[in-house]
């Protein structure tokens, strides 16, 4: 009988992780995946539990929905859950940036 000296799944679960891993790029306010077409987007994922006021992004109120992307300029941008203070983040050429964390 063949024993295993560990379990073989923590293995697996690592190859999956370094696997998708490389398609995408964590960052502390969301992560940013290449765009299809080389354009630039924000995709707002989090609407801080649907207890915002308007969405602004960059003092505009942002027009599309959470989980939609909308186009956007590479470069740092602000955001800001109604009235309450901004965030920084940044949004490189080509990518797709899913903001996803108003926390600290």
């Amino acid at each position: 009988m063949l024993r295993y000296a560990c379990h073989p799944l923590p293995l697996l679960s690592l190859g999956v992780a370094l696997t998708f891993g490389a398609c995408s790029d964590r960052e502390l306010r969301g992560t940013a995946v290449p765009s299809t077409d080389g354009q630039t987007y924000l995709v707002v994922d989090d609407d801080n539990g649907g207890h915002c006021g308007p969405i602004k992004v960059d003092g505009a109120e942002w027009p599309h929905a959470v989980h939609s992307a909308g186009p956007i300029a590479p470069g740092l941008h602000k955001i800001a859950c109604g009235d309450t203070a901004w965030i920084a983040f940044e949004v490189r050429s080509g990518t797709a940036f899913h903001f996803d964390y108003w926390g600290p």
